[in-house]
């Protein structure tokens, strides 16, 4: 008799093979095209066009990215999480504002700090720092933001992790983070490749150029693909959505605006990349600076990627108070922002 157990399933393989995002923007532009079919070839244009202004900074960061993992220069965090505690939570907080950590990566090599017992100050430095700024995150930001809100992205980056990594020292005997892990971590994750050993040369051997190039071409798709759903979103946003209404829900002045894009920035960020067009098209509808600071800084560091490592390895108290670290940086650098710009 036949082992039915073995029978392809075609639907469900077709639907894990196809990429949701590209089948998104696909989907929207069918809904355009059967609702208001002359809108489809100015927004397509106006997608490409936002999309080639930001190529030059899509291609740097890929480069950058994609030497960094050939030539192996991740092995220069070897041994950073080491000595002082202080100093720990400052190179945390520095390395996860600036490393090209992807969210995969942040469970195993945050799963190995806690099993070498590397404190809880130092790594939820790293872990709210992380998702917010990397070099290609910087990149794409400067492009399409401009870059003093890079810049002062990256600062607050920093600053909310020091922050948070120097509150948990201070209230680390406190019921909230005695004994913060849910078991005993191991490294693992989805990143399966070893750390190369390093070599800034790498283009001199085949192995390191076939990483170059499998890294570069991953990367390049990723951001290509998530930049333009979010310029498609922006033209739609630009075309459909008054800036009377904009101005009026976030923009001004006071605290308000950047309390309501924080508080929304947690549970509707979807992407850091996708992110920068979509605020780009909101500010020029008359968003509160200080409301795009603070929504992309809760929004990043409670993005379903970053919220799921810090979920998967500690208690709900200690996930509980990430989310609220998230919140009060978010609510500060709104607001700080807000006055200098």
């Amino acid at each position: 008799m036949a082992d039915l157990t073995q029978t392809p399933r075609p639907i469900p393989a077709l639907w894990q093979r196809i990429d949701k995002v590209a089948l998104t923007g696909a989907l929207i532009l069918l809904v355009l095209a059967v609702f208001d079919p002359p809108a489809v070839a100015p927004t397509v244009a106006e997608m490409l066009d936002s999309f080639a202004g930001t190529l030059p900074y899509i291609l740097f960061a890929v480069i950058a990215i994609a030497g960094m993992k050939a030539s192996g220069s991740e092995r220069l965090l070897d041994g950073a999480f080491k000595g002082r505690e202080t100093r720990m939570i400052v190179i945390g907080a520095l390395v996860g504002g600036l490393s090209p950590f992807c969210s995969c990566q942040v469970i195993p090599f945050v799963a190995a700090l806690l099993a070498a017992g590397a404190p809880l100050s130092a790594v939820m430095a790293f872990w709210l720092a992380s998702p917010l700024m990397d070099p290609a995150m910087f990149a794409i930001t400067a492009g399409g933001l401009g870059f003093d809100f890079a810049l002062a992205k990256t600062v607050a980056a920093v600053a909310l992790g020091l922050a948070g990594g120097l509150t948990v020292k201070l209230m680390a005997a406190t019921p909230v983070f005695a004994d913060p892990l849910r078991t005993q971590p191991k490294v693992g994750g989805c990143c399966k490749a070893k750390k190369a050993t390093l070599n800034w040369r790498f283009w001199q051997e085949a192995q390191r150029r076939r990483v170059f190039a499998e890294s570069g071409w991953s990367n390049f798709v990723l951001l290509g693909k998530w930049l333009m759903l979010a310029y498609l979103f922006q033209a739609l946003l630009i075309a459909y959505v008054p800036a009377e209404a904009v101005a009026r829900l976030i923009g001004g002045g006071g605290i308000a605006p950047i309390a309501l894009a924080a508080l929304v920035g947690a549970p509707a960020y979807l992407n850091g990349y996708a992110a920068v067009p979509l605020l780009e098209g909101l500010l020029t509808q008359g968003m509160n600076p200080g409301a795009a600071m603070a929504f992309v800084i809760a929004g990043g560091v409670s993005s379903i990627p970053a919220a799921i490592a810090v979920w998967a390895l500690v208690k709900p108290r200690v996930f509980a108070a990430y989310i609220a670290f998230a919140l009060a940086g978010a609510m500060v650098a709104g607001v700080t922002w807000a006055a200098l710009a």
